[in-house]
């Protein structure tokens, strides 16, 4: 699962950096204003990559998906976007579940496949 976030939040910090940059050219918003923002959103986005195994990390990673659609108030584009990388993220986590317990059936069964015979696995 971690691979697979990892990669679209990858993509979201990409994504926000040029956000970033349409809005200082469509809203009336301040430089410095969008900048924090989209800097936040670019910061957490790298953070959430090495905070997906722990407890909350899934969830801050919705959170960044609800506040990269709601940024479509301000760069109507990202409604659009935002809605993508949402799906993205939940098929990330949904495959991501499923490749991560079929590696751990598979795991098991090398495992006790390599067991001397006598002892139990």
């Amino acid at each position: 699962m971690r691979t697979l976030c990892a990669s679209t939040l990858i993509g979201e910090f990409f994504v926000i950096g040029f956000a970033g940059l349409v809005a200082m050219q469509m809203s009336e918003l301040s430089t410095v204003t969008i900048w924090t923002v989209s800097g936040i959103a670019m910061l957490l986005s790298l953070l959430l990559c090495g905070m997906l195994t722990r407890p909350g990390g899934v969830q801050l990673g919705w959170a960044l998906q609800a506040a990269l659609i709601a940024s479509g108030f301000v760069v109507p584009t990202m409604f659009f976007l935002g809605a993508v990388f949402a799906a993205l993220w939940w098929a990330s986590v949904h495959f991501g579940r499923k490749i991560d317990a079929a590696k751990a059936r598979w795991a098991e069964q090398s495992e006790a496949a390599d067991a001397p015979a006598g002892e139990p696995a």
